[in-house]
């Protein structure tokens, strides 16, 4: 079982920034793949950027330019550094993961599961 929490979240004017955090445990063998998703009040739960184990990243094309993912080296905390916004990225934030590499004895495999963090709020006025 993957537990994820995540923080940062909070209220800003429009134009300034906020850093969220996500922090995986459960499986301290285990790398993990993470993704963020917003949900606006109303609206549907939407994709915002992932990252790989490898390091590859992708973002939705609304938060491109303004927000960076990133990990630490461990692979187990994922940053989403979220630059420029806007009343529009206001949403509840969630951290995802639904990939981890993970070590049985001497052998790397990806595992596929599907966790969610119980999200932060973010606020654009």
């Amino acid at each position: 079982h993957v537990q994820l929490v995540e923080s940062g979240g909070g209220s800003v004017q429009a134009g300034g920034s906020l850093r969220l955090s996500c922090t995986a445990s459960g499986f301290e063998s285990c790398t993990y793949d993470m993704s963020w998703y917003r949900q606006a009040l109303g609206k549907e739960r939407e994709f915002v950027s992932k990252i790989k184990n490898d390091g590859t990243t992708s973002y939705t094309e609304a938060v491109e330019g303004r927000f960076t993912i990133s990990q630490n080296n461990a692979k187990n905390t994922s940053f989403l550094q979220m630059n420029s916004l806007k009343p529009d990225d206001t949403a509840m934030y969630y951290c995802q993961t639904d990939r981890g590499r993970c070590k049985f004895g001497s052998e790397a495999k990806n595992v596929r599961w599907n966790y969610w963090g119980q999200g932060t709020q973010v606020t654009v006025s």
